[in-house]
């Protein structure tokens, strides 16, 4: 093993302790539920995502939003994911469009 310390792998902490990379961050509730809404900024946006409100790509320097549910499904408890399965990055305008 390395001399060096190795930081906890990201996928192994809670997503609320990561840090916000200059979005901000906060709880909304919908009709299916509470929902823990991440803003990300365009330049901390670095990679291309599906975005599962319009089908279509969500490319690099483009602000959006993560969204996961603030109560990990039933199966994402058992597997003992905190939620960190169940984030979905989403166009703005596609998520607030959502009823």
């Amino acid at each position: 093993m390395s001399p060096r310390r190795r930081k906890p792998s990201k996928h192994t902490r809670p997503v609320s302790d990561r840090p916000l990379l200059g979005g901000t961050q906060e709880r909304q509730s919908r009709g299916d539920g509470d929902w823990i809404v991440r803003r990300v900024s365009g330049t901390a946006s670095t990679k291309a995502y599906r975005c599962p409100g319009c089908d279509q790509t969500i490319l690099p320097n483009t602000p959006h939003v993560v969204v996961w549910p603030e109560n990990p499904s039933l199966l994402a408890a058992i597997g003992g994911a905190q939620s960190l399965d169940e984030r979905r990055h989403w166009h703005t305008t596609c998520w607030q469009r959502r009823r």
